[in-house]
Formats: structure tokens, C-alpha cells, sequence
């Protein structure tokens, strides 16, 4: 059935009320008539909570997407069963908006936007979010080294 529901998922489009941000590439939304559903914002990985800049992170997304009604484009399910989606708020993509203030980077692993890769060198270059950091950590290192 995973595999039933996978397929089906990536063949619509969901509009859905962001009810919570958990941090900088995940919500959670309630579709019409439908129930909660965990969505990882597809193609970047964003400060974890305790990392610098999680906060900030968390914040911008929410500034974004937070109570509003949102287009979910549904790409697959993860390994922790949440959906990873496109996710549109208020017309703008979440997650080139994500890169371009400097909130979260590409995930190289697995991105299929390069377009998202200009919007982080744009964001590099002026200073912004993380990148006004030294060393800024990527989160797949900071987690692997906790």
C-alpha cells in the first residue's frame, strides 16, 4: 500500500491551513475535510532547533507559511513517514524562499531544482542568514556529529 499511496501523492495537488512549523523545512497542514499531515519542504535542509540559526530558520518559514493556505505538491513519503512536498505560501515557494534569505541550503542529496543552487550563491555572497557566519555547519553535518 505504501508504494499505492506514494504514486497518488505525487499525481495531485493538496491545498491545506499550515497549522505548525516544526522548524525551517517542516510544517504540518490540515487539508479540507482531511486529516494533519506532516510535510518535509522538499530540496533543502534548514538549521536543526538547536543549531545557529535554527530559530531564525524556523521563524522565516513561519513568517511565510504560518495559518495560511498553502499549495502542498506532493513529490514521495520519507523514511519517517512524512510527505516531501513542494509547498507554495502566499505565492512564493518555500523553499527557494528558504535559500534566498539564507535559512536553509540546497540538499544535494536531493535536489532536482538547480535553479535553488543561484539563490544560494546570491545569498552567500550578500551575507545573509547562515552565510553571515564564518563556518557555517550544514545540518546533515551538524547531525551526524551529535
Amino acid at each position: 500500500m505504501g508504494d499505492q499511496r506514494e504514486i497518488r501523492l505525487t499525481a495531485q495537488v493538496l491545498l491545506a491551513l499550515v497549522v505548525a512549523i516544526s522548524d525551517g523545512d517542516t510544517i504540518t497542514v490540515r487539508p479540507d475535510g482531511g486529516e494533519q499531515l506532516k510535510v518535509r519542504v522538499a530540496e533543502i535542509d534548514a538549521p536543526e532547533s538547536r543549531q545557529p540559526f535554527g530559530a531564525a530558520s524556523k521563524r522565516s518559514l513561519s513568517d511565510l507559511c504560518f495559518n495560511v493556505r498553502a499549495e502542498i505538491h506532493p513529490q514521495k513519503t520519507d523514511r519517517y513517514g512524512r510527505t516531501v512536498a513542494r509547498v507554495t505560501c502566499r505565492g512564493e515557494d518555500a523553499s527557494a524562499h528558504q535559500v534566498r534569505s539564507g535559512m536553509a541550503w540546497v540538499f544535494d542529496r536531493y535536489v532536482t531544482d538547480r535553479t535553488l543552487y543561484g539563490l544560494q550563491d546570491d545569498a552567500r555572497a550578500a551575507g545573509r542568514g547562515l552565510w553571515g557566519e564564518p563556518k557555517p555547519v550544514p545540518p546533515w553535518e551538524w547531525r551526524k556529529n551529535r
